[in-house]
């Protein structure tokens, strides 16, 4: 069914119709003036076809410049093999003309297991040559198309060799014009049907069993004359799914296959093919096959049957395929499981995988091939339910579950009801088989989990994570070891955990007098991002904070799984609580923050904030670091200026020593008025209060994506509660030179004011790659970070190098984007967490501090 064919399309309505591969590679083959880019635009969308002269282009400014074709179609090669690895339709306009061209391109698709066809447009050598000389582009002679027609037609009848699926050949202007292309899904999609189903594991012939475990899931069979049993169906509309081996070893092999041969053939069951179903075919072929493992006595059984039920036979093994998809993707049957590269994919190797397994090589000690664990890896987001190895029970690993209990060997018939996740088993009536080795026993508790458990070998280890909103990001081991002590020995119960900030980049380096950071530089930063508005908003100096709120502990338990009674968390940058849980943080949150659910019509709530006073976490640095520095500072150098005086009264020149000094001391005591300004005291709640910046998601929406931060202010500033301060902002046009000087002002007055600064950050939407905020502090602010005396030396703090910074904030703040994303979407939580380690991973680069 596979095999490559060659079909001609003619001009009758029956014939003109095209079948291609709705998920696969389509090579357009021609002679330039041929006409293959003006059926690519009336049969493909835009973005569907990769075509050679646009590569040139690319590559060189000139789609004509052949000396450029290498590079070009390294370009068209990669755009199609990311295509193809993401499973989209894609088409190749190019003359395709010489088999080895096409021959790289079929193994392109074989590389990423999809389906190739080949759309040849075959017009008169004259026509084509006509057409050519008529564009303005096109400087080459008619002998170039009369060798492209040469080549294409020596090689025309051995196409259907070369790996194609099917050769579709379109013979002139007017069977060109008339074809309609449809777009066939493979064999396997059937995402369409949505169940419920009953899945079924290894039969092996054990029919009395099978009857039995379809009885008790409710299934009426269907009986001929003989008592045998011909069908099933279930009242509620339920469909089978059968995983294969359903022959050899067991007491009834043509009594599995009757019944499940009439349920397939009623369309109230679907089928699998199994190893055992592969070799039968082959034997009932004719191939020399060895007769083991069960087949000869299954054989023997067949013989005994009428001739039309082995042509019967024949027909259904032959059209089994290796693994349906079902129910939108979220369900895939394969006989020995299947990795999610391999869903939906058509190759030799899927077949193989899903047949098989992932072996290793090697062989046990009963001589059976040892098989690698692939489901202890699988992060995939479709349940996949399989058998070919026998287990003790069923049980769920990483969101699949082997369904080969053993019946045949003495152990159990098992069912998965999906979409219930129910296990349904009936006892073996009897050892039917001697196995070759005992049967496996169940996965390890540790590996046996449900996908909303993390594990070590989710994060350990220099990782690649795919990132919508940040691209690849790379996380190396020894950023990911610093991460794990942290999260392991000081995080709040991780199903709280579904967001971490990311660090924050200043704004370029001013060179204002006297200034190291200012307005100014964000404005022409974000002007030449193609920003057009920003908000300048009031940077509050406390301690960054997450709060992630339920409305009640009945939603804490349905939608995070917290099931203690809690019902939120309210964290650190790094995942630490702040305060403890006595300390009713928690509770005074949500109080504050309640208009919220009702507003946004949501149980939840997840704000990104800052916790104030500064002070409430960070007293122990600021008397261990700033306050020894500022009191040494103190002492110090007032009995310098002393010994100075003393010196300066025996006639010794020091005034430029005394000065400098005199400046150090004025320094010193500014330096600590600036981070005195931060410091309050707290007992308890008493003291403390919140300053929510953003809503970053609610139930069903990421609110950080679809919102611009103006509505998040405007949202945040209705709320009337005490315990909220609220963030002052300032929107700024930045074509207007008025209103960039009103709000440097504005960041004058509340930096002299004792303010820390503010954050810049766009007013409307932006793309992913823009910097989310620029940070922009005052003077005296940067004296806590960069020393007292540190506007002495702006010159050389100019120099410091913002690129691994920015990088670094990008990074986590598409992390953090598409932890939200995973989250709102219910996608498995290990996956949230891969994300939200991946930002307290990144945190451990080595950049300065003090950007």
């Amino acid at each position: 069914m596979t095999d490559a064919t060659t079909t001609e399309a003619t001009t009758t309505d029956v014939t003109r119709t095209v079948g291609i591969p709705a998920m696969g590679l389509v090579l357009l083959v021609g002679v330039s003036g041929s006409g293959k880019s003006t059926f690519a635009r009336e049969h493909f969308r835009p973005t569907e076809v990769i075509s050679s002269d646009f590569c040139r282009g690319l590559v060189s400014d000139d789609e004509n410049d052949q000396t450029a074709t290498p590079d070009a179609f390294d370009v068209l090669g990669y755009i199609a093999a990311t295509r193809l690895r993401r499973g989209l339709l894609t088409v190749v306009d190019a003359t395709n003309v010489q088999p080895a061209g096409r021959a790289q391109l079929v193994a392109l698709a074989k590389a990423h297991d999809v389906l190739v066809d080949a759309i040849v447009l075959d017009v008169p050598e004259p026509l084509a040559a006509e057409r050519t000389a008529q564009r303005p582009d096109r400087h080459f002679g008619s002998h170039v198309v009369r060798r492209q027609y040469r080549d294409l037609h020596r090689s025309l009848g051995r196409m259907r060799r070369e790996g194609f699926r099917r050769v579709h050949v379109l013979r002139g202007p007017e069977e060109i014009a008339a074809v309609q292309i449809v777009r066939e899904r493979s064999w396997n999609d059937r995402s369409d049907l949505t169940g419920p189903f009953d899945v079924v594991g290894d039969v092996h012939g054990c029919v009395s069993e099978l009857r039995m475990l379809l009885t008790q899931l409710g299934w009426q069979l269907e009986l001929d004359d003989d008592g045998r049993a011909v069908g099933a169906r279930h009242p509620e509309g339920r469909t089978a799914a059968f995983v294969g081996d359903l022959v050899d070893r067991g007491p009834d092999t043509p009594g599995v296959l009757r019944l499940v041969m009439g349920m397939v053939a009623a369309g109230t069951a679907l089928c699998v093919s199994g190893n055992h179903e592969a070799k039968m075919l082959r034997a009932l072929k004719g191939a020399n096959v060895t007769p083991s493992h069960g087949l000869a006595e299954s054989l023997a059984q067949l013989e005994a049957e009428p001739e039309e039920f082995r042509a019967d036979l024949l027909t259904f093994l032959d059209g089994l395929i290796s693994h349906y998809v079902l129910d939108g993707g979220r369900l895939v049957v394969a006989h020995a499981g299947l990795k999610e590269a391999y869903h939906g994919r058509s190759s030799a190797r899927v077949r193989a995988f899903a047949l098989y397994g992932d072996t290793t090589g090697e062989s046990d000690e009963y001589g059976l091939p040892v098989r690698y664990p692939w489901a202890r890896e699988y992060r995939g987001k479709a349940t996949v339910v399989y058998g070919h190895t026998p287990v003790s029970f069923a049980e769920w690993v990483n969101n699949t579950i082997c369904l080969d209990t053993g019946v045949v060997f003495g152990g159990a018939l098992a069912a998965l009801r999906y979409p219930e996740r129910e296990v349904v088993s009936v006892p073996a009536e009897q050892q039917w088989y001697e196995p070759v080795r005992p049967l496996a026993a169940p996965t390890e508790q540790a590996e046996a989990r449900e996908p909303s458990v993390l594990r070590i070998d989710d994060v350990a280890g220099t990782r690649w994570l795919e990132s919508p909103h940040a691209g690849k990001v790379k996380i190396p081991e020894e950023n990911a070891a610093a991460a794990l002590e942290v999260m392991s020995r000081f995080a709040v119960d991780p199903r709280w955990l579904v967001y971490l900030p990311p660090t924050m980049s200043p704004a370029a380096t001013s060179h204002a007098e006297g200034y190291l950071e200012h307005p100014e530089q964000a404005f022409e930063e974000y002007s030449s991002w193609g920003v057009t508005r920003v908000v300048c908003e009031e940077k509050h100096m406390g301690s960054r904070a997450v709060a992630v709120l339920a409305r009640d502990a009945a939603v804490a338990r349905d939608r995070f799984g917290v099931d203690d009674g809690t019902s939120g968390a309210v964290y650190t940058r790094t995942g630490r609580p702040f305060l403890g849980e006595e300390s009713g943080l928690v509770e005074r949150v949500r109080e504050a923050v309640a208009p919220l659910f009702e507003t946004l019509e949501t149980d939840w709530l997840a704000l990104d904030c800052e916790l104030l006073p500064w002070s409430m976490k960070a007293l122990d640095l600021i008397q261990d670091t700033y306050a020894s520095v500022g009191a040494a500072a103190r002492h110090g150098l007032p009995s310098g200026l002393e010994l100075l005086q003393a010196a300066s009264a025996r006639g010794l020149d020091v005034v430029d020593l005394t000065a400098r000094l005199e400046r150090r001391l004025e320094n010193a005591a500014a330096f600590r008025a600036a981070y005195a300004r931060y410091v309050a005291p707290t007992s308890g709640l008493d003291g403390v209060r919140l300053a929510p910046f953003q809503i970053l998601a609610a139930e069903g929406r990421v609110l950080a994506v679809t919102e611009p931060h103006p509505w998040h202010l405007e949202q945040l500033g209705r709320l009337e509660d005490p315990f909220l301060v609220p963030t002052r902002r300032f929107v700024v046009d930045l074509a207007s030179p008025a209103e960039r000087g009103a709000a440097t002002q504005w960041w004058l007055d509340l930096t002299e004011r004792g303010g820390e600064g503010m954050v810049v950050k766009p007013a409307h939407l932006v793309p992913d790659r823009v910097q989310p905020g620029l940070k922009v502090r005052g003077r005296e602010y940067l004296r806590i970070i960069y020393g007292p005396d540190y506007l002495d030396s702006l010159d050389v703090l100019r120099e410091r190098h913002l690129g691994r910074k920015r990088h670094l904030a990008l990074r986590e703040h598409g992390l953090g984007l598409d932890a939200l994303t995973g989250f709102v979407e219910r996608e498995p939580l290990w996956q949230v967490h891969q994300r939200v380690f991946g930002v307290l991973a990144l945190e451990s680069e080595p950049v300065d501090p003090r950007l």
